[in-house]
């Protein structure tokens, strides 16, 4: 895969330049995220942000389908990738992550992830949000981020 590194939304972004997910982009400064994925995000036309992923084998848990803790992950990745006019490339973390398991997904499915601010403007941002696989239910979320300065 391809990549280039450039400002996008929340900090540093690689647009993948190669395969399905050409002109998508993903971050590089979260290893656990970049591991479990990698995910991807592009904004749409409409100025929301969509995030996706191809479920791989890897993604899978014992039963075949697609672990929850992966879903979570992305879900987590998700927020951040819905927020991204609000953070406003400030740093952040999230301080609450809450969903709800609605579906199953196997390999090769098209996981993706929409959703929107519910409140913002200030140091605390509102999100709530879709997991689909395959266009089919996967996940619901709601998520509290906080931005904050880095200490000297």
């Amino acid at each position: 895969m391809t990549e280039q590194t450039t400002e996008y939304g929340y900090g540093n972004a690689v647009e993948c330049r190669e395969g399905e997910f050409a002109g998508w982009y993903h971050w590089n400064h979260d290893p656990f995220e970049t591991r479990s994925g990698p995910f991807f995000m592009r904004r749409e036309d409409d100025g929301t942000y969509l995030s996706a992923f191809r479920a791989e084998d890897r993604h899978m848990n014992g039963g075949g389908f697609l672990h929850g803790g992966c879903l979570m992950t992305f879900a987590d990745f998700a927020l951040f990738a819905i927020a991204t006019d609000e953070l406003e490339g400030a740093n952040a973390v999230t301080m609450n992550l809450s969903s709800d398991f609605l579906g199953t997904a196997g390999p090769g499915a098209l996981v993706e992830a929409r959703g929107e601010v519910t409140r913002g403007g200030g140091k605390t941002i509102f999100v709530r949000g879709m997991i689909t696989a395959d266009g089919a239910p996967a996940l619901s979320f709601t998520g509290i981020i906080r931005k904050f300065s880095p200490k000297a």
